[in-house]
């Protein structure tokens, strides 16, 4: 079992927001909190560090109390850039990686990801339907080889995770706990459905 001293969170922040019109997602309000902080909740004392992945408003983003990375490389490249990032700032053999934009990822995420692992070098939620790739947990030795893999081009994450030992992580009794939020009327939609069933802190 991996403790929690030896995992760094990343929350991936550092998109363009473009079919958001362009905005900022993760300091997008939602349930009367930043989208970004309902993440972050999901990892609170259950790992080492929290970072933020963001490549704007760095300021507001440090406000809420994580350490936050930019890209390595700017021009926003993608969140495998987001990861490689975090994978050369985390201080830890471990990093599991969630997106800004799933506010209502499992509470027990952290330890889920852990259980479900084994011996494998990357595991991905799965919800039964589909891999959820920017919901991974990952060995940080693998940072020289995503360099490697950038440097050449790749920006499909899952063709980077194929190229190790893998697996899926079971996660097919929430599946709606990986919605994530591309439009204002999906933010909205799910905004209601969660604070209806006051499932929201």
């Amino acid at each position: 079992m991996i403790p929690a001293h030896s995992i760094t969170g990343l929350v991936l922040a550092g998109g363009e927001g473009r079919r958001m019109g362009g905005r900022d997602k993760g300091l997008v309000p939602f349930a009367g909190l930043p989208l970004v902080t309902h993440v972050m909740q999901r990892f609170e004392g259950q790992v080492n560090e929290l970072l933020i992945n963001a490549n704007r408003h760095l300021d507001g983003y440090a406000l809420l109390g994580a350490r936050v990375i930019s890209d390595v490389e700017e021009g926003f490249k993608g969140p495998l850039m987001g990861i490689y990032s975090g994978l050369r700032a985390a201080s830890t053999p471990w990093l599991l990686v969630a997106p800004c934009d799933s506010p209502a990822l499992p509470r027990d995420l952290v330890a889920r990801m852990v259980a479900g692992i084994g011996e494998h070098d990357i595991g991905v939620a799965h919800d039964g339907e589909r891999l959820h790739p920017v919901v991974a947990l990952l060995r940080t030795t693998l940072a020289d080889d995503l360099a490697t893999a950038l440097a050449e081009g790749e920006r499909k994450i899952d063709r980077w995770y194929a190229r190790h030992a893998w697996c899926q992580i079971d996660m097919s009794d929430c599946p709606e706990a990986f919605a994530n939020l591309n439009t204002e009327e999906e933010k909205h939609r799910l905004e209601q459905t969660l604070m209806g069933a006051k499932e929201m802190p």
